[in-house]
């Protein structure tokens, strides 16, 4: 199950769609089978969308939880996603501190009309933990 906020259908850069994904499962304890208390994930993307309230890009790059995204050993793990761009998908972030980063690289993503991130350009707390950069679709 996912959960979609800040939604709006398309950017200033030909009408992509852009997509943060956040996945809430990342960090959890487990005992007996069941999730114990609030996981990493679910703190990240409660202060990503803290933050995104007061984030330029609120109405043009929605924030969806995701309930997995099978990183578990590189948690916590969010991912960027438009139209016609690459894909990025980042984990070893840290719980507290790395949602302004988050939004400070989606920034930039955003304003890329292929969307590359080159690694010096993105901030530190994603500079480190890239998992995988996905062509676009064609």
């Amino acid at each position: 199950m996912t959960t979609t906020v800040n939604i709006s259908p398309t950017s200033p850069l030909g009408g992509a769609d852009h997509t943060l994904f956040v996945c809430k499962t990342c960090a959890s304890v487990w005992q007996d089978g069941k999730r114990l208390g609030e996981s990493g994930g679910e703190k990240l993307l409660s202060e990503l969308q803290q933050l995104a309230q007061d984030w330029d890009l609120r109405d043009d790059f929605p924030i969806q939880e995701v309930e997995c995204m099978s990183a578990c050993n590189r948690s916590c793990v969010v991912a960027f996603a438009a139209k016609g761009k690459l894909t990025y998908l980042f984990g070893d972030l840290a719980v507290d501190g790395s949602a302004s980063a988050v939004l400070e690289c989606a920034s930039q993503y955003y304003g890329k009309a292929n969307g590359l991130l080159p690694w010096s350009e993105r901030p530190e707390a994603l500079k480190k933990g890239i998992l995988a950069k996905i062509p676009p679709l064609s």
